[in-house]
């Protein structure tokens, strides 16, 4: 079975964008798959159907880095790698804890080529929401099953987008805000307006009952990321182009203040607790770059909080 080709669309953001998975902001979601086939290759995670879906996908640079023909000497790939491994690790790790603390409803928001559904060892009774936009859900769903790939727990998939009203489309779906939900809003918050980034908190923990939990990110300021593909003077820059990246990075993100995410959370009645990536690293075994990357991420977290 053929799964459907995803257009390119132009790159840049504007109210009410969207995109397929070959360019622009719907790309993010390919390079993090090919950073998880990487690192699952390298056997640092369990994850067999990100490097399928890249390959479905079909862009040229991506298959590059899965080909082993990257440009350079492989540190930009081992980077992607490590840093994909620790992230995996962490929201795998979350979702197992929820999962064996008896939640048995969970929503991935912004999925794109996620599979957690399909490789986690779910509880028999456990519903998984995949949350994203339509083309993204569809062009997933083909692919995976024309692989033969069988979900290890009820998937119900919600083609919406988060700029749109996903709490009607997730109950309409069958989502039910009586139960505990565990929520991954993974790799998403840089790439939402500031005030969206605050409706999507408020929301989730409108659709929350106590004991509902959340793992997310916090960036303690968007300047990283400022600068960061079109400028080679800046962190980031010639390794984005190395890998073969044709989009500008800063203008897929939305830049700007916005909301302290573990104070925000705290102040509408989570508690919160969160890692420095530096430290999970550390944890995980691995050891990161010391260099001007790194420092301009200084203060990453991954964070995970229960409603109170």
């Amino acid at each position: 079975m053929s799964s459907p080709k995803m257009p390119p669309p132009a790159s840049g953001r504007h109210e009410g964008d969207s995109w397929g998975l070959a360019s622009g902001v719907g790309a993010t979601a390919t390079a993090v798959a090919a950073s998880r086939a990487i690192a699952n290759r390298a056997a640092l995670i369990d994850d067999p159907w990100a490097e399928p879906l890249v390959t479905a996908v079909g862009v040229d640079h991506f298959s590059a880095i899965l080909a082993g023909d990257a440009p350079g000497d492989g540190s930009d790939v081992q980077r992607m790698a490590h840093g994909m491994a620790v992230r995996t690790r962490y929201f795998d790790d979350f979702l197992s804890d929820a999962t064996s603390a008896g939640i048995r409803q969970v929503v991935i928001l912004a999925s794109g080529l996620d599979a957690r559904a399909y490789r986690l060892m779910w509880p028999a009774d456990t519903v998984v929401f995949d949350v994203d936009q339509a083309g993204v859900i569809d062009f997933k769903v083909a692919t995976l099953t024309g692989l033969g790939a069988e979900p290890t727990a009820e998937v119900r998939n919600v083609g919406v987008d988060l700029r749109d009203d996903w709490p009607a489309a997730l109950r309409a779906n069958g989502f039910n805000a009586g139960k505990p939900t565990a929520w991954i809003a993974e790799g998403l918050l840089i790439y939402l307006p500031p005030d969206a980034q605050d409706r999507l908190f408020d929301h989730i923990s409108t659709l929350s009952r106590p004991g509902s939990r959340l793992a997310t990110e916090f960036m303690p300021t968007m300047d990283a990321f400022a600068g960061a593909s079109g400028d080679n003077d800046e962190p980031g820059g010639d390794r984005w182009r190395r890998l073969g990246f044709q989009d500008d990075l800063d203008e897929l993100v939305y830049t700007g203040e916005r909301s302290h995410v573990i104070d925000y959370l705290e102040r509408i009645g989570w508690d919160v607790h969160g890692s420095l990536v530096q430290d999970l690293f550390a944890v995980n075994g691995l050891t990161q770059p010391d260099d001007e990357m790194t420092e301009k991420f200084a203060g990453f977290q991954y964070i995970t909080a229960t409603l109170a």
